[in-house]
């Protein structure tokens, strides 16, 4: 069972070391999982990860690698040797890019003794609405589509997929509860959503389904982020508490 403090993953939408190591002191041991995206790692490459990693912390390095077969198989088995504990790609690539992939890291991880990170499938990017998703050719709607490449992305050897919160209940109907779904597009009722359209509150993603959330701006812009990852965790603790069947 994954415990409410390691479900929330916060976002290091930031470009430098100096900046994650800030984040880091100012929230404490009110998260241990964290996120690396593309601007951070083009930034600062894999010293962010050794940075993270020597503080005893998880890491999510989302790259959202999208390629042919061979080269996402590559760029796995890179990934394995820097220790992360999850990372992702595009479902969009298709059955053949996935396997190869899954296969890769699993094969890597055992060459190196060590525990393959959980490899991560990308449906449809929280920053698409229907009207968007149908300008580049998805003609089905989007809780559809992001089902459907779940359904996918088990089927090829994935650990898990990333989706919007409101596609996690019917995802999971799809793929039972031995699959990992990572929610981005977090946000309290009072937050600016911004750049993403689809969201949710954290009690609602965890009560449908979401195994963990990924936090930015809330926590990262908050006055007190500390106060404001650990209010998140306890968001989390309610919302995993009423899900319990006495």
């Amino acid at each position: 069972m994954i415990e409410p403090k390691e479900r929330l993953i916060i976002a290091l939408d930031v470009s430098s070391n100096k900046e994650v190591a800030a984040i880091c002191d100012k929230i404490g041991d009110n998260a241990i999982f964290y996120k690396v995206g593309l601007q951070l790692f083009l930034a600062e490459g894999r010293s962010v990860i050794e940075l993270l990693k020597s503080r005893g912390l998880k890491v999510f390095l989302d790259l959202k690698l999208h390629d042919i077969p061979n080269q996402v198989a590559g760029a796995c088995r890179e990934v394995v040797k820097m220790g992360v504990d999850m990372t992702t790609i595009h479902t969009m690539g298709g059955v053949d890019m996935m396997r190869a992939a899954a296969r890769a890291i699993k094969e890597s991880a055992q060459e190196l003794g060590v525990r393959p990170p959980i490899l991560l499938g990308v449906t449809v990017l929280t920053s698409l609405n229907d009207e968007r998703a149908g300008e580049i050719g998805i003609a089905n709607s989007i809780p559809e589509q992001v089902v459907n490449l779940a359904v996918l992305a088990k089927k090829s050897g994935l650990g898990g997929i990333v989706a919007s919160p409101h596609e996690v209940s019917k995802i999971r109907e799809k793929v039972g509860d031995d699959f990992v779904i990572v929610t981005p597009g977090i946000r309290s009722s009072s937050e600016d959503v911004q750049d993403q359209k689809r969201v949710m509150s954290t009690g609602d993603a965890i009560s449908a389904g979401s195994s963990y959330l990924v936090v930015g701006r809330p926590v990262l812009k908050a006055s007190d982020p500390a106060a404001a990852a650990s209010k998140i965790i306890m968001e989390i603790t309610g919302a995993e508490s009423k899900k319990i069947i006495f």
